[in-house]
């Protein structure tokens, strides 16, 4: 190795790193970080800006409206491409980092990779206390990007231009680590990013990463394979692992040869094709009563690439009290759960030895026709939830139209509200990998940002096609400036804004529960005197979106249509009703807390009903 150095700042070479670094994906080799968002502020934009204009054509800087906005949009990128690339997310010191923490909690939640870049106060601390600094009067070290340690899985704060030779290394490693991917942090002091060091020139030579597949431990899959084999009525949960380990052949070909019934969590959607004969649907919470109807009936469970979140347990009612739980994982975190029989490793590579070690096996026949069975009811109701007809506009019914015109690669995306639970229980899917429903974090505002950065990553490889949004008007009047990102990167959406006149899903809940409806939506809000309609299509309009209203989902396709043919972001409004409509069918026990001693007999009796089901959730011991 040669002992030549290059003279560089601290921020010239992070840039100059991260540009050196790439990965083979599909036999074709990639920048490893596919360019970033970036809001300067005093913080990055003197020294770190100063690097990423020099790297401007190999390094594409992505301007934000919002960095929260811009965090979602990096979290959303990588999400397309299956965790193997990555962005960064560049903020100023003070509250432009601040404004990256929730975006950073979704990141590390669902598991993806993200790598934060920003502002920090003075090493020196000569200057103190400077422009938006936080002073903690007995830890002068403690500052705003502290509070970025519960939401990351790799955090640093760089106090000498040396420390990034060890630093960035670890980050990149973190990311791509099957097991413990999620958001990296690099707190920038704004001198020590100026500051120059004379670097090893090794340090910038091209590097081309591969991600590690760990195959699991022999005896765990044997002992595995015994407890599938003697199965009565298997299952398999395909979870969001399926599709970042690239096992989604493995997890079909898996289920074929030993006629395994297969249920799909909310971020496992499109691990299979809607029409596949042994996908019998989502499971939980917001699943369908295939699903849930053999859930409760398994007497083995194999969970593969799942953490389990309580969407898919029901709050751990979903299962029989006595069934028994494989968990086939990368993270030995998620592998145990509930006493679950762990199979720790690669998604693709533990199929594989499970599949020999049960070459033959078949399951009862008996059991695979009453999965079937259920899944031909569930649909035969979702083809009547998403149908137009004399009622009034849904959710489903806005799905199923778009769902039946759209191209079979287009991507949809949604998050938070009551879509993620309709999109999940009523999307029929055309394509394998092409739902993104963001229900981790469960984020209102993730939407339209995740989208634009989920289309930035379709570009590079499927440009042809569209990534679709489905939002309420409760997440666009929260965050909605990417539209007008989307517009001027001439990255195209398809956004449909359904507007039911505040935050419906939880004014549902809310009467649910026994509760009157009381501030979600618009018309219950005792300090609003007078409730007032916001106009989303000239509200797109003026960000230099085509917009246009329309008045039921006859219209709806007709619009859709004219939004597939048009070169700009295109937004599409449709009142739903904040009542009517909603999908009753499918859903499993979730456990909300509720009032034990309450004024209203209505809460004290629902208080009753919900705690009746507790007895059948399972104990994690």
């Amino acid at each position: 190795m040669s002992d030549a150095t290059v003279r560089l700042t601290t921020a010239q070479a992070i840039v100059r790193y991260l540009a050196a670094q790439y990965i083979v994906i599909d036999g074709r080799e990639w920048p490893l970080c596919g360019g970033g968002f970036g809001i300067f502020g005093h913080g990055n934009v003197t020294c770190l800006g100063e690097a990423l204009y020099e790297a401007r054509e190999t390094l594409p800087l992505y301007r934000g409206q919002n960095e929260q906005g811009m965090g979602f949009a990096a979290a959303a990128y990588a999400k397309q491409w299956l965790r193997q690339r990555f962005m960064f997310a560049t903020a100023s010191a003070g509250p432009g980092t601040a404004n990256l923490l929730t975006a950073s909690a979704l990141a590390h939640a669902n598991r993806l990779p993200m790598l934060m870049l920003c502002g920090d106060t003075y090493t020196t601390r000569l200057p103190d206390p400077v422009l938006q600094q936080l002073e903690h009067f007995g830890d002068p070290t403690l500052g705003v990007n502290d509070a970025f340690k519960p939401v990351t899985r790799y955090w640093d704060r760089i106090t000498h231009p040396a420390q990034i030779i060890q630093s960035l290394p670890n980050a990149i490693a973190t990311m791509l680590d099957p097991a413990d991917c999620g958001p990296a942090f690099i707190g920038l002091p704004q001198d020590v990013q100026g500051w120059a060091y004379s670097y090893p020139e090794a340090m910038f030579e091209k590097t081309v990463h591969r991600i590690r597949r760990q195959a699991p431990d022999t005896q765990q899959v044997a002992d595995a394979a015994a407890v599938l084999a003697g199965a009565k009525r298997p299952m398999i949960i395909a979870g969001g692992g399926v599709q970042y380990g690239g096992a989604v052949e493995a997890l079909r070909g898996f289920a074929e040869a030993h006629d395994i019934p297969v249920v799909e969590t909310i971020a496992g959607r499109a691990n299979l094709l809607d029409t596949h004969p042994l996908n019998i649907g989502p499971v939980g919470v917001t699943g369908s009563n295939s699903a849930n109807a053999i859930a409760e009936q398994a007497d083995v469970i194999l969970a593969v690439g799942t953490r389990l979140q309580d969407f898919t347990t029901g709050s751990w009612t979903a299962f029989a009290p006595d069934a028994v739980l494989i968990g086939l994982n990368v993270g030995r975190h998620d592998a145990g759960k509930h006493r679950s029989l762990p199979v720790i490793g690669d998604a693709g590579l533990g199929l594989a030895g499970l599949a020999e070690a049960m070459a033959g096996h078949r399951a009862p026949q008996d059991w695979v026709e009453l999965a079937k069975a259920e899944r031909a009811k569930w649909v035969d109701y979702v083809a009547q939830n998403v149908a137009p007809g004399n009622r009034p506009n849904s959710y489903a019914q806005a799905i199923g139209v778009v769902n039946e015109l759209c191209d079979p690669r287009d991507r949809v995306v949604a998050a938070a509200g009551g879509l993620p639970a309709e999109v999940t229980a009523n999307w029929r899917t055309l394509d394998t990998g092409t739902v993104d429903v963001e229900f981790g974090f469960s984020c209102m505002g993730y939407e339209i940002a995740g989208g634009w950065g989920a289309r930035i990553a379709q570009a590079e490889r499927e440009a042809d096609k569209d990534t679709i949004v489905f939002t309420g008007d409760g997440s666009y009047l929260l965050m909605n400036s990417d539209l007008y990102s989307s517009v001027l990167t001439q990255k195209k959406l398809i956004v449909l804004v359904l507007d039911n006149g505040g935050f419906a899903v939880i004014n549902k809940l809310q009467n649910n529960t026994g509760n009157e409806s009381f501030n979600n939506l618009i018309a219950d809000s005792p300090t609003i005197p007078a409730p007032f309609a916001v106009d989303f299509e000239a509200h797109a309009a003026a960000m230099g979106a085509s917009a246009e209203t329309v008045s039921n989902p006859a219209e709806l396709a007709e619009a859709f249509k004219r939004a597939k043919a048009s070169d700009k972001t295109y937004v599409i409004v449709m009142q739903v009703d904040p009542y009517e409509g909603w999908t009753t069918e499918g859903h499993t026990w979730w456990e909300v807390g509720t009032p034990e001693i309450s004024k209203s007999a209505k809460v004290r009796e629902a208080h009753v009903e919900v705690e009746s089901a507790r007895k059948l959730q399972r104990k994690g011991v």
